[in-house]
């Protein structure tokens, strides 16, 4: 159900000036807003400099970091921003050895102190897949980084070392992962307020559905590792999502759920970890209704209406009830047909093995992964999103589905969606063909789950090719999205009264 009307919260849109060396080839990342500006990292032909922009988005500073290693030799940048400041922890390899390096940038730009040396690994050749893995709380008071030998098959050994936002070691471990099975895996790693770190081990056989899975406790100051075992009889999993919930002290374990191999997806499947009182509180499953089906669809089949769609957005509140945002993802062919297990895990899983360090993720670092198609035809598709909403009991209190369909056949930069949380709304931005122009659209869900198309955004001016799955929230009104300009990358803010 779509109502439209003017939102309570007017938005107006500020955009960048595009610079001269800002093409399409430039690597970025939207770093935060700090000490009042916002800054961006960029990166082009081995060169590494944060733009400082001032609150009209007028580029005040352009600081080159001198300090970061030439691009064949970086493996990849992670960025922690906090008010005044923010971390820059970066991974590169000199020789054979990776280095896992710290920098603490101003919201000038400029480099405050000396760089620090975290940790340092030692490979047996080139690696271009990152060593490191490096985490932060909700609250930024806790970094975690960890990397995961997988030399030994059957034992993989897991070194993690945990960090005060003053970059105070606070304990450093080197643990042991039973791999039981040849087809184990380990995923979603997540990191708790108080330092403790979460993560699943699962078993998926010929890149299929998860029939057998775990979630793991590492606590902070322990060198212990903590496994429960998901009860999984007549359910297989699609992918497993964590997610912390701080306030209530409690981990959040989701997936789509089947009831049969490669079967349709069904609905839901949770489970709630109880911190406090160390045990489950919650195990179940959450059927989709056949009108939400209907409403979610798109051109597909009843039965197989949630079949394309991906989890994007797990969303806690503080009465113990949680909203998750999925969309409908998938590419079309003429030479190959879509492979939702291929998608989901031919990339980040079966190629991570690298000098037996073993990656869990895809490459979250942006840049390494704008690369188009190949030159092969194949046009991506993102479509409808799925919004769900349950209490604290994992009950559901209402659904609903935000429509659109978008296509690109040069890649899907343009593609999906960014959500905005102003706290008395979320708001879904994305790209909507109108007129043979891309417009960015704003759609809000209200907490009782009523969905509003608001108007468009003020100053919205011709010729921007926004890029939302790139955007940031920055502040608690304020967000920052890529965008494309006569071929050049600039940067917009949207602000919201």
């Amino acid at each position: 159900m779509v109502s439209s009307g003017i939102s309570a919260t007017a938005q107006k849109i500020v955009y960048s000036e595009p610079e001269k060396e800002d093409t399409r080839r430039l690597d970025f990342e939207v770093v935060g807003k700090i000490g009042g500006n916002f800054l961006i990292y960029k990166n082009i032909r081995n060169r590494n400099w944060i733009a400082v922009l001032n609150t009209d988005m007028q580029q005040i500073a352009k600081v080159e970091q001198d300090y970061v290693p030439d691009n064949d030799r970086m493996i990849n940048v992670d960025f922690f921003p906090y008010g005044d400041f923010a971390y820059m922890i970066y991974q590169y390899q000199k020789k054979n050895i990776v280095y896992c390096m710290v920098s603490k940038i101003g919201g000038n730009g400029e480099k405050i102190g000396e760089v620090i040396e975290l940790d340092t690994t030692q490979v047996g050749f080139s690696a271009n897949n990152k060593i490191y893995t490096v985490l932060t709380s909700e609250d930024k008071s806790q970094i975690g980084i960890f990397k995961i030998n997988s030399k030994n098959k059957r034992m993989y050994a897991m070194t993690t070392i945990l960090l005060n936002n003053k970059l105070e070691v606070q304990k450093k471990s080197r643990l042991s992962i039973n791999m039981d099975e040849r087809n184990d895996y380990l995923g979603d790693f997540q990191l708790d307020n108080e330092g403790d770190l979460v993560f699943c081990k699962f078993l998926r056989g010929n890149n299929d559905n998860i029939n057998k899975a775990a979630f793991i406790i590492k606590p902070a100051l322990s060198d212990e590792l903590i496994s429960k075992e998901l009860n999984l009889e007549k359910t297989w999993l699609d992918e497993i999502h964590i997610k912390v919930d701080n306030y209530n002290k409690r981990y959040f374990i989701t997936s789509f759920y089947y009831q049969e191999k490669r079967g349709n997806i069904e609905g839901f499947y949770f489970y709630v970890w109880d911190k406090v009182n160390k045990q489950p509180l919650i195990e179940t499953t959450s059927v989709f209704s056949e009108e939400l089906r209907k409403e979610a669809k798109g051109d597909a089949a009843l039965k197989m209406a949630f079949n394309d769609y991906f989890i994007r957005n797990i969303i806690t509140r503080r009465d113990g009830g949680f909203i998750i945002g999925s969309e409908a993802y998938y590419t079309t062919s003429r030479f190959n047909n879509w492979n939702r297990w291929n998608y989901l895990y031919g990339s980040p899983y079966m190629n991570s093995f690298n000098n037996y360090y073993y990656s869990p993720y895809y490459n979250n670092y942006w840049w390494n992964s704008r690369q188009g198609n190949s030159g092969q035809a194949v046009r991506y598709h993102a479509d409808n999103i799925a919004v769900l909403s349950f209490d604290k009991n994992g009950q559901l209190e209402w659904n609903n589905v935000v429509g659109k369909s978008q296509f690109n056949d040069e890649s899907d930069d343009q593609l999906s969606y960014q959500v905005m949380n102003t706290g008395d709304q979320l708001h879904f931005l994305f790209n909507q063909q109108e007129r043979r122009n891309n417009l960015l659209s704003d759609f809000s869900v209200a907490p009782d789950g009523q969905v509003t198309r608001n108007p468009t955004l003020k100053n919205l001016d011709k010729g921007y090719e926004f890029m939302p799955k790139y955007a940031k929230q920055v502040s608690a009104r304020q967000m920052i999205i890529p965008c494309m300009y006569r071929n050049y990358i600039c940067f917009a803010k949207i602000e919201y009264n």
